[in-house]
């Protein structure tokens, strides 16, 4: 794992932070990187065990050594005040990364979660079983192809189907061991919010923003979390489904970049 930095103008400027969602790579956030920047250095990266040649995860692997791997990047680079924004599994990782703010002497300026909850869903649960037994049974090449159907609106994938079908095939090629994706997969629904997180970010703002058609992850769970962290500002979309990073690109910079460059933030 390495951190990519992308400067801003201003030598100044304060960090944000983007953590991808279970594909882990970086290139997820390509559609954000140069809006941000404009205010912010926006730091990306690859999580651990995305990659063909990526050592073996332990089975044990858990959203707590994701939070700690990238806090470990940040720090010996010297950032130690920064944004954070997670798509997904990413935002629990800022979750995680809230309740070590005391310990290991930084400061998280605001979290912003996309598309991400506080327990996992029954409906998202039997995602992650259909696309893990794809995995196991039929291989890698159908657990990628039937991915975008979870990721994207229906007509979205209609037209861009070609780009889709080039995405997938460079993913083929560069496919990491199957007990690593079966691992991140593990971690990703054992995470659940508990009163540890909710203090931890009591005081730290939050941002929410979820799509109405997300056929992985129902919007209500983004509700619900807004319910447990009631300070929360909740962006609400009536379409984009779970990657709306890049299906309704213009419209989800826009609301990151109002929350993150208004007064308070």
């Amino acid at each position: 794992m390495s951190l990519s930095i992308h400067l801003a103008a201003r030598a100044d400027a304060p960090y944000v932070v983007l953590s991808p969602g279970l594909g882990g790579h970086a290139s997820f956030w390509n559609p954000q990187i140069r809006v941000l920047q404009q205010h912010f250095h926006v730091v990306t990266y690859d999580q651990e065990g995305c990659h063909s040649d990526s050592e073996l995860l332990p089975m044990s692997y858990s959203i707590d050594h994701m939070a700690c791997q990238i806090l470990d990047l940040l720090i010996n680079d010297g950032i130690r005040e920064f944004h954070f924004i997670g798509h997904a599994l990413g935002g629990h990782i800022g979750m995680q990364l809230a309740t070590y703010q005391a310990e290991r002497k930084f400061k998280l300026l605001s979290l912003t979660m996309l598309n991400a909850w506080g327990e996992l869903d029954a409906h998202t649960q039997k995602c992650f079983e259909a696309r893990t037994s794809l995995l196991v049974n039929s291989g890698a090449e159908a657990y990628v192809r039937a991915q975008a159907l979870f990721l994207y609106p229906p007509q979205w994938i209609s037209t861009h189907i070609d780009q889709l079908t080039e995405a997938e095939n460079k993913q083929l090629l560069d496919f990491p061991p199957i007990s690593n994706v079966l691992a991140r997969l593990q971690a990703v629904q054992a995470f659940k919010l508990n009163e540890e997180h909710q203090q931890a970010l009591k005081d730290v703002r939050v941002h929410l923003l979820a799509n109405q058609d997300d056929f992985l992850v129902p919007y209500q769970r983004s509700q619900q979390l807004q319910q447990c962290l009631p300070h929360s500002y909740l962006s609400l979309l009536a379409t984009g489904a779970h990657a709306s990073t890049v299906t309704e690109t213009d419209q989800v910079n826009q609301r990151i970049l109002s929350f993150l460059i208004s007064p308070l933030a």
